[in-house]
């Protein structure tokens, strides 16, 4: 049996590169763009409302944030906060939603058209934020707040950002293999250190104070503030090839259901190096504690490039290269099927 296609929810008129949901207002961000080349390709950060109808969930266009020359490659949200990484920098954002008061009728007649078509028409254009409001009755309004350059290498990027358990800090990485913390919202740089020889793909802050990067040196690091406490080891209980390295593609900690005071921290190893006959990828589970790895299972010979847990602990979702999808169970590693009719696990998986 073929692979079942999952309904589509939303086009955006622009590639995609950052995907954050936040289930409080039941919005879904997108924000990616074509960069400073004069390719005609928009450069934006959209806000989608998620609406459960007929038992399908349903996406319409909100909002859009233009971001003038600058495409968001990677994102993070804390509360109405988001980081966004656009280039060398990491980019603060504000948004807030509240009822439109007092729309005379062109503009709503401006609003009925949903998705980028809106950019044709008379939608009322926010100079200060570069935002589009599309859906009537429901205005959203983004404000910039702090930038700063986060990356100094010779062609410098941003390739991760997160925020701390109390959206105090946030944590950068980027090309040239440093991670650095900032203060939010004032992005005041509070600690800096060499992490990885070479590119840091990802990191991951626990509520301990902890941070777990991976980077393309094949390492993976646990840090105490710039203190290195341990390197994690994924092969001491796992699959063992003598002519395949491998290396950690992404880091994620996910809570331990029923213990709220534990954590698991999970991992994905890719081969280093693209093959003809590709070896598969692996997912691993370590204690979040000792940092011994628990198990690990083979996630298929797709290239994997990014990982996530739900809120709640359960779930993993897991995106491949090709643009595919999988979720497994956080404690077993097993997968799960899940049909595009089903919504029981939906508010589970907003990953």
């Amino acid at each position: 049996m073929g692979r079942r296609r999952a309904p589509e929810l939303y086009r955006a008129p622009f590639p995609l590169y950052a995907l954050q949901v936040d289930p409080s207002a039941g919005l879904l961000i997108a924000a990616g763009g074509g960069g400073a080349a004069k390719t005609g390709i928009k450069n934006g950060v959209h806000f989608l409302q998620l609406e459960q109808i007929n038992g399908r969930l349903s996406a319409s266009l909100l909002h859009s944030h233009d971001t003038e020359t600058r495409a968001t490659m990677n994102l993070a949200l804390a509360g109405n906060i988001l980081a966004a990484g656009q280039d060398a920098h990491c980019q603060l954002l504000r948004f807030q939603t509240h009822q439109q008061k007092g729309k005379n009728k062109t503009e709503k007649a401006g609003c009925k058209e949903q998705g980028p078509r809106q950019r044709k028409g008379a939608a009322p254009v926010e100079k200060k934020s570069g935002a589009e409001t599309h859906q009537e009755g429901v205005e959203l309004s983004v404000e910039n707040l702090q930038a700063v350059q986060t990356d100094f290498s010779p062609d410098p990027l941003q390739k991760v950002v997160c925020f701390n358990h109390d959206n105090t800090l946030l944590a950068t990485g980027g090309t040239d293999g440093y991670v650095r913390i900032w203060k939010v919202p004032s992005l005041e740089k509070v600690l800096e250190f060499r992490a990885h020889e070479g590119e840091i793909e990802d990191l991951a802050l626990g509520p301990d104070g902890k941070l777990v990067t991976v980077g393309w040196d094949l390492k993976a690091s646990v840090w105490q503030k710039d203190q290195l406490v341990t390197q994690l080891h994924w092969q001491e209980n796992g699959p063992t090839f003598s002519n395949t390295p491998y290396r950690y593609q992404a880091c994620r900690f996910g809570q331990v259901p029923d213990q709220p005071a534990r954590l698991r921290l999970f991992t994905v190893q890719i081969p280093h190096k693209r093959l003809r006959q590709p070896p598969p990828c692996y997912l691993t589970a370590w204690d979040g504690s000792t940092f011994l790895p628990l198990r690990t299972k083979s996630c298929g010979h797709e290239v994997i490039s990014c990982l996530s847990v739900s809120e709640s602990g359960t779930f993993l979702g897991l995106g491949t290269v090709t643009g595919s999808v999988a979720i497994y169970i956080a404690f077993s590693l097993q997968g799960v099927f899940l049909c595009g009719c089903c919504s029981c696990y939906v508010s589970d998986l907003l990953l």
